[in-house]
């Protein structure tokens, strides 16, 4: 019984160990295009959640797939496909982190520079009176 419940144990762990990649889906998004959907997504949802107020009522995912004419199940199936090789999705989502960070760059100086020439709380009262 004991020698069973180990074989048992051994032939779960070599199935459960097995790398399974995702069959390629018929209608697979292109890797560049896939890199402009997720980028184009995380800006979306990051405009939402800096001013939320105004951009409550948008639908990133419904507005993405429009731009991009593609369905939603399209998008899901691509996005299983390229998760299934780890390395491939993290690249990736690299390279959309540095186009992130290269739109923020500039942005960021410009908010400095404006605030750096917006009058300091005290000199504001002073002008005031």
């Amino acid at each position: 019984m004991r020698v069973l419940l180990i074989l048992f144990g051994v032939l779960l762990l070599i199935l459960g160990c097995k790398d399974t990649v995702i069959s390629k889906p018929q209608n697979l998004i292109e890797e560049d295009k896939m890199e402009n959907i997720i980028y184009d997504l995380a800006l979306l949802e990051g405009i939402k959640s800096y001013n939320p107020g105004n951009f409550q009522n948008i639908k990133s995912n419904e507005y993405v797939y429009k731009k991009y004419k593609i369905d939603s199940l399209q998008f899901v199936k691509s996005t299983q496909f390229y998760a299934s090789d780890i390395s491939k999705y993290k690249a990736m989502y690299e390279r959309v982190q540095k186009r992130l960070d290269d739109k923020k760059n500039p942005l960021d100086l410009f908010f400095k520079k404006a605030t750096d020439i917006q009058p300091k709380k005290e000199e504001q009262k002073r002008i005031e009176k």
